[in-house]
């Protein structure tokens, strides 16, 4: 009895369930969002022209001001790495400036 049974549980399963995989639609919507407004530059200083205008696009100077100290090198790499890896565009000539100007600021002694 229950062999012919069977397949009308299976027949019925299958009509019963849902297609599976069938997502739920997606929607998109715009959103604003308002950063907040700084004004502050680097601190005046060699350099200083040459990074508030390459690096403040991305950076508060709040955020730079209160990394911690490293070596020139490391400032080195540091602005390397915003030019290969996130692609800042920041031109050759610049990048002595910057390194040298983060050096005198936010330098190891």
């Amino acid at each position: 009895m229950f062999r012919h049974l069977l397949p009308s549980v299976v027949i019925l399963t299958i009509v019963a369930t849902p297609a599976v995989g069938v997502a739920a639609p997606i929607e998109f919507k715009s959103v604003n969002i308002d950063l907040p407004d700084s004004d502050k530059m680097f601190p005046d200083g060699p350099g200083s022209d040459t990074i508030n205008n390459n690096c403040l696009a991305c950076h508060s100077a709040d955020m730079v001001l209160n990394q911690p100290t490293m070596p020139k090198d490391a400032w080195k790499s540091e602005v390397n790495k915003m030019i290969s890896i996130y692609k800042a565009p920041i031109a050759a000539e610049d990048v002595t400036a910057i390194v040298d100007y983060l050096a005198a600021v936010k330098g190891t002694k």
